[in-house]
């Protein structure tokens, strides 16, 4: 596949200017009941995904988080038995990146990089992450290219671990959801294990406060969900 290099320019721009315009706020604490809500439930279908890919013993595992922002994801895999110097990460966002190698453990390698172009040679990782990224790159062909440096950086048994959102935000045109077809559209060719988690975040701010009980019944209504959680497993036919 060809993306012309003005085009991963003017999308690499557009993103880096969006970014630079947002300002994490208390939403975004794990002081905020529904975003510690979000989290711990992010969490928990993580290590559940994890075990059942059959990927307990992290510490035997070379990882690649792409758009790893201030490193929160990487700092879980710390705490779930991954080794640092086995850990990198690469994001677009410069601040984002400072911000990440101040949080981090020493030993994890973070370094500023586009998802479009990896600089890692080919099968390096055990493992490969995505944290809502693709939901922020709006040209199609870009997204496919993502797809296949994920692919080409995988080991032939890696397995490729994404969370991003399933819909749109109809209050942020600079973000598109990707639905099940797309997945499996961007991953032609792979096993597939989908599922839908995550309270929508409007109902999850209304409720998580006064209720976690409630906000833990909603989340398994999957049309109440927006997010899918997948294991994607290269090399093997759907």
């Amino acid at each position: 596949m060809s993306v012309s290099s003005i085009n991963l320019r003017d999308e690499e721009s557009r993103i880096q200017e969006v970014y630079s315009q947002r300002h994490p706020g208390s939403m975004y604490s794990r002081f905020d009941p529904a975003h510690l809500f979000e989290m711990q439930e992010r969490e928990r279908y993580f290590l559940k995904l994890l075990a059942k890919s059959g990927c307990r013993a992290l510490d035997k595992h070379k990882i690649l988080e792409v758009g790893c922002g201030n490193g929160e994801l990487l700092r879980d895999l710390v705490k779930w038995g991954a080794r640092p110097e086995n850990i990198f990460g690469i994001d677009l966002i410069p601040e984002r990146i400072v911000d990440a190698k101040t949080l981090c453990p020493q030993g994890i390698s973070i370094k500023q990089g586009n998802a479009a172009q990896i600089e890692f040679p080919d099968q390096t990782f055990d493992l490969v992450f995505q944290s809502t990224v693709f939901t922020s790159v709006l040209d199609s062909q870009i997204k496919l290219r993502i797809a296949l440096e994920m692919l080409r950086v995988a080991k032939p048994d890696g397995i490729i671990f994404w969370y991003d959102f399933s819909v749109d935000n109809p209050l942020n045109k600079n973000v598109k959801g990707v639905g099940s077809r797309e997945i499996r559209r961007l991953f032609q060719g792979c096993d597939i294990v989908l599922q839908r988690i995550t309270l929508a975040p409007p109902i999850a701010r209304l409720l998580a406060p006064y209720s976690w009980l409630v906000c833990y019944f909603l989340s398994k209504v999957p049309v109440l969900c927006t997010h899918y959680l997948a294991a994607i497993r290269k090399g093997t036919k759907n």
